[in-house]
C-alpha cells in the first residue's frame, strides 16, 4: 500500500496541469462528454430498440439527469457550463473573461465528440442490425441518435426561431439560478436545478427538432457521425440545417440575457447597490458623529483642565 501511494503521488505530479484555464477546459470536456454520453445513449436505446426500451419521456429525463451529472463532474473546477451559450451569457455579463469562451467552446465540442463515440462503440452491433443503419434522414434514420435534425413539418425559419426561444428560456432560468441577488439556491443543489430546467425544456420544446440549445452538444456528435459512416450529408441535409443549432443559440443567449437583466437583474442589482450605499452612508455618518463627540469631550476636558489651572494660580 505504501509503494502504491508513492507511485500514485508520482503520477499525480507528472500529470498535474498548473494552467488554470486548461484545467477548467479539460473539466468542461469531461462534463460535456457525460452529458452527451447519457443523453445520446437514451436516444440510441429508443431508436435501435424500435421503442421497446424507451420513449420520448425517458429521453428527456436522461438529458436532464445527464446535465446534472455533468455539472457535478466539473462544476467545482470550471463552473459546469457544458454549453457555449452559457459561457457566452456569463461573458456578456462580465462574470467570465472572454478568453474562456473559445477555449471552453473547443473543449466542450471535443467532449461531445467523444461522448458520441462512446455510444457509437457501445451500440455498434445494434446499429448494423438496424434497417438503414447509416441513414441521415427518413423513417429509419439513425443520425438523429447523435445530433439534432428537424421534423418533417419544420421549416428552416421556424427551426431557427425554435432554437432561439429554447436557448433564451434556458439562459433566463440559469441566470435566475446563479443570480446572487435573486432567490438563492442552496449550495450543492444548483446542478439538480439546472438539470430540472433541461428536463422541462425537453418536455415542452423538444418536438420540433430535439432541443439542441447547445452548439457544442450538436456540433461535436455531428462531426463524429460524418467521420463514422454517415458522411457529409449530416452537414448538407435540409439546406444546411446544422447551422441552425450552431448559430441560433447565441442569438437566443443575447435575447435571454437582455430579457432577464431588463425585467429582473438590473432591478435586483440596483436595490442591492442602493442598500449598500445607504449602509456605507450610515457608517460614515456614525463615524462623523463619533468623531464630533470625541472632539467635544476633548475640548471640554481641555477647558476643565484650564479652569483648574487658573484656580490654582489665583
Amino acid at each position: 500500500m505504501g509503494r502504491q501511494k508513492v507511485y500514485l503521488d508520482k503520477l499525480s505530479r507528472f500529470f498535474q496541469i498548473r494552467n488554470l484555464l486548461l484545467r477548467q477546459a479539460l473539466a468542461e470536456c469531461l462534463g460535456t462528454l457525460v452529458l452527451v454520453m447519457f443523453g445520446c445513449g437514451a436516444v440510441a436505446q429508443l431508436v435501435l430498440s424500435g421503442g421497446s426500451h424507451g420513449m420520448f419521456f425517458t429521453v428527456n429525463f436522461a438529458f436532464g439527469f445527464a446535465a446534472t451529472l455533468g455539472i457535478l463532474v466539473c462544476g467545482q473546477v470550471s463552473g459546469g457550463h457544458l454549453n457555449p451559450a452559457v459561457t457566452f451569457a456569463l461573458c456578456l455579463l462580465g462574470r467570465e473573461r472572454w478568453r474562456k469562451f473559445p477555449m471552453f467552446f473547443l473543449f466542450q465540442t471535443i467532449g461531445a465528440f467523444f461522448g458520441a463515440a462512446v455510444i457509437f462503440g457501445m451500440y455498434y452491433d445494434a446499429l448494423w442490425d438496424h434497417p438503414g443503419s447509416f441513414n441521415v434522414y427518413g423513417p429509419n434514420a439513425t443520425a438523429g441518435i447523435f445530433a439534432t435534425y428537424p421534423g418533417k413539418h419544420l421549416t428552416l425559419v421556424n427551426g431557427f426561431f425554435d432554437q432561439i426561444i429554447g436557448t433564451a428560456a434556458l439562459i433566463v432560468c440559469i441566470l435566475a439560478i446563479v443570480d446572487p441577488y435573486n432567490n438563492s439556491i442552496p449550495q450543492g443543489l444548483e446542478a439538480f436545478t439546472v438539470g430540472f430546467v433541461v428536463l422541462v425544456i425537453g418536455l415542452s420544446m423538444g418536438f420540433n427538432s430535439g432541443y439542441a440549445v447547445n452548439p457544442a452538444r450538436d456540433l461535436g456528435p455531428r462531426i463524429f457521425t460524418a467521420i463514422a459512416g454517415w458522411g457529409s450529408e449530416v452537414f448538407t441535409v435540409r439546406n444546411g440545417w446544422f447551422l441552425v443549432p450552431l448559430c441560433a443559440p447565441f442569438i437566443g443567449t443575447i435575447i435571454g440575457v437582455m430579457i432577464y437583466q431588463l425585467m429582473v437583474g438590473f432591478h435586483q442589482e440596483g436595490e442591492a447597490r442602493d442598500t449598500k450605499c445607504a449602509e456605507q452612508e450610515s457608517v460614515r455618518l456614525t463615524n462623523v458623529n463619533a468623531n464630533a463627540n470625541a472632539n467635544t469631550n476633548t475640548n471640554a476636558n481641555a477647558k476643565g483642565n484650564s479652569n483648574d489651572a487658573t484656580k490654582e494660580v489665583y
